[in-house]
This record gives structure tokens, C-alpha cells and sequence, in this order.
């Protein structure tokens, strides 16, 4: 076997399970793709029959007795209609009968409207989610299972109870299972515990680690096991695991912030930030990489890098598997023209507006690929520990030599 295709994620089961009755897939798989995940999920279907092709060019006679295996369109047709006072309705316009559905919902696309009372308005995550129930009454149980994946877990810093609050994201894990749902795939969800509302219920929270290493990999080709002019940095007590995993990959020294807030006053929902506190070593002359789960305003990041650079640090690196950038693009354009940051590395999970992708700052990060080897694993019920643990495929990506590096990307694409 081609050692490029031994490595391949969600390939072990198939090839060490050749013939046996557990490849037989749940059902057909259909693919629904609510407005705001459209393209994604474009891209999503295009690897996933490129996925199931190489199983047909293995041994296509284990497949003849699977209807609907192999298409060129996993997409079912499908139509979320609103009438002008903004009340919604979903249909489906295709068979939904015996599928593994798989929903893809990206509750944060701004970009999506409709017309109310003939003035245009922006969807919101309400709204998205909203759609997202819709659809699944619509399928009215005639699907052999279904599963959502949602990137960017709905209202998930809204996960915890401080005075008189709303659990929105515990209650809509709840409705969704209410539903019929089977399983819930996120990205590294801003608290995982939010997990604990549906114990017996289907809940994966899914890393991009390995992915954005591998882009940073691509830019910072001295990144390796031993990273001594390096230092990593949580930019708060909520990411010290998240970087505490990253210092322990790079064997780099970890620093972390904690945030000095103004608890008499709520702005914008939060209560102000009075300063950043550093704990941790010197970081004179080291490029620091700063990780979190997400970059909202950004605010806090450019803050923490800003005063990295007064502590002498080299290049300044940021990483969040969702870069919001709901303040504009501005201020990291300022940044990065002030040599404060060098860039920014996020994944393509959620929608980004085109003018993101052509600032020189800013490295998207595919994760079309893995969703897809996600979809074709749970499809078949296979164990998805392999795919959820990337410690091991890190260290073999950091011990690659350049020319191995470029020799992977040809191969794969990059995109492993």
C-alpha cells in the first residue's frame, strides 16, 4: 500500500476491515446543506466522492450491493422559504427515506438575508438555527438517522450561570436531541462541559490542531519537536489547556494572561477589560504563537501581542479555529503594517468575508477534507478515535524534512 494513502484519515478501517460486515454503511448518505454552509459543504461533497472513489479502485465488488455509495452529489435539494414578515418554512424536495442525513449549519454567516416588509435584513445565529429545526421536522422521521454538524457551537459563550441567566447553548443541545438527533459534531467548543446537557446523546467536539499546525508548518518551516526560540501563550485562564497541549507538542515554554475586568459594569454583554497580566518567562528575542478558540473583536489578541512586542519578542503568530473579526479588519490591518503581528492562521469552518482572504496576514485553513473523512466514518460506524486524536499525526508532521513536507502536499493536496 502506497505509504501517502496508509496514512490517510479514516482509511484504517477500511483496509484493515476489507469485507467484514461492519463496512456496510448506516444508509445512504445525504447531505443538507442550510444557506449559510453552502460552499463548504460544496467542498465537503467534492472530497467525500473523491473519498469513496479510491474504496471503488480498491475492490468495487464489496460496493455493488450499496445503493447510493458512490454519487457525484451527496446534496439532497431542499428550500428554507420566508414570506415577507419574516415567517419561515422548510421543504424538502428530494427523498429523505433510509439516509444518513448529515446536516451542516453555520449559525455565524452574517452574509445570508431575506426580505421583511420589504426592507432587507441580515440572518442572524437565531435565525440559522431556526432554519436548522425547521429542517428536521421536515424530514418528519423518514431518515435513517440524523446528524448535525455545527462548527461553531450556537450561543456556546452563552454555557454557564452567573446570577440570573439563560443556558442557551445546554438548552439547545437538549431540543436537538428532543428532535431526534443522533449526534452533534462542533470544533473546539468554547467550554466542552456544555457536553454534560445530553450524557446519552451523540456529542463529539472535534480539534483542528492538527490542521493549523500543518499550516503553520508550511510557513515556519523550522517548526518542529524542539522549538527552543519559541514561546507559546494562552491569552487567558479559559485557553491555558488548549496551549498547555500546544507547549507540550513544540516543546516550547508556555506563557499565559489573565484578564483584569470591571465587574460593576456590562458593555456589550461582557464586563470591560482593565488590563492583561502576564505569568511566565522572558520572551526576549522568541516568536511567540498565541492560540484561543476563537477571535471575536480581537481586541484581547492584538492587546497580548502588542505586549509581547514590549517584552522584546520576535514574530508574533495568532491561531483560533474561528476568527470572527465581528469589529472589521482594521485593526489587524494596523497591527500587521506596525510589525505586530505576522499573521493570523484560522480555519474555513465558518464564513469569512472575501476581503479576509486576500489580506497578506491572514492564512486560511481548509478543514473540507476532515469533514468529509468524519461524514464517511460515522457513516459506517466506525471508530472515530484516530481521527479525534492528532497528537500522533503532529508528531510525524513536525519530524518531516522540507522536501518530505512538499512531497505530502503534492500528494494529498495539503489538506490531511
Amino acid at each position: 500500500m502506497p505509504q501517502h494513502v496508509a496514512e490517510t484519515e479514516s482509511s484504517y478501517y477500511i483496509y484493515n476491515q476489507y469485507g467484514d460486515n461492519r463496512m456496510v454503511p448506516v444508509g445512504p448518505v445525504g447531505l443538507i446543506d442550510l444557506e449559510g454552509a453552502r460552499d463548504f459543504a460544496s467542498q465537503v461533497n467534492n472530497y467525500l466522492y473523491r473519498r469513496r472513489l479510491q474504496y471503488f479502485e480498491r475492490g468495487p465488488a464489496a460496493f455493488d450491493q450499496q445503493p447510493g455509495f458512490l454519487r457525484r452529489d451527496y446534496r439532497l435539494a431542499f428550500a428554507c422559504e420566508r414570506l415577507s414578515t419574516g415567517e419561515g418554512k422548510a421543504r424538502l424536495l428530494a427523498t429523505a427515506r433510509g439516509h444518513d442525513i448529515f446536516i451542516l449549519c453555520d449559525v455565524l454567516n452574517h452574509s445570508c438575508s431575506y426580505q421583511l416588509f420589504g426592507k432587507t435584513k441580515r440572518m442572524s445565529p437565531d435565525e440559522h438555527y431556526q432554519d436548522l429545526k425547521r429542517v428536521i421536522l421536515a424530514i418528519s422521521g423518514k431518515a435513517r438517522r440524523i446528524n448535525v454538524i455545527m462548527p461553531f457551537l450556537y450561543e456556546s459563550r452563552q454555557h454557564k450561570r452567573n446570577a440570573r441567566e439563560s443556558l442557551d447553548s445546554a438548552w439547545m443541545l437538549e431540543e436537538l436531541h428532543e428532535l431526534g438527533v443522533t449526534n452533534i459534531l462542533t470544533f473546539d467548543a468554547h467550554d466542552p462541559r456544555v457536553a454534560n446537557a445530553i450524557p446519552v446523546s451523540g456529542f463529539e467536539n472535534i480539534p483542528a490542531t492538527y490542521q493549523i499546525i500543518k499550516a503553520m508548518k508550511r510557513h515556519m518551516p523550522d517548526l518542529s519537536e524542539c522549538n527552543e526560540n519559541l514561546m507559546i501563550i494562552s491569552p487567558d485562564e479559559g485557553a491555558i489547556q488548549r496551549a498547555m497541549y500546544f507547549s507540550t507538542l513544540l516543546n516550547a515554554p508556555l506563557g499565559t494572561f489573565f484578564k483584569r475586568r470591571d465587574f460593576t459594569r456590562i458593555i456589550d454583554g461582557r464586563n470591560p477589560i482593565l488590563s492583561h497580566e502576564f505569568l511566565g518567562n522572558e520572551a526576549d528575542g522568541k516568536n511567540v504563537l498565541i492560540f484561543d478558540d476563537m477571535i471575536a473583536s480581537g481586541d484581547s489578541m492584538l492587546d497580548i501581542a502588542r505586549e509581547m512586542k514590549e517584552r522584546n519578542a520576535g514574530h508574533v503568530h495568532c491561531a483560533a479555529t474561528f476568527a470572527l473579526f465581528s469589529h472589521g479588519l482594521e485593526r489587524f490591518d494596523q497591527a500587521y503594517e506596525e510589525g505586530i503581528i505576522e499573521r493570523v492562521y484560522s480555519t474555513n469552518l465558518i464564513y469569512h468575508h472575501p476581503d479576509l482572504l486576500k489580506r497578506p496576514w491572514y492564512v486560511d485553513v481548509n478543514m473540507a477534507k476532515y469533514v468529509a473523512l468524519l461524514i464517511d466514518a460515522i457513516n459506517h460506524d466506525a471508530s472515530l478515535s484516530a481521527l479525534l486524536d492528532p497528537t500522533a499525526k503532529i508528531r510525524r508532521l513536525l519530524s518531516r524534512k522540507d522536501e518530505d513536507l512538499l512531497a505530502a502536499q503534492t500528494t494529498d493536496g495539503g489538506m490531511n
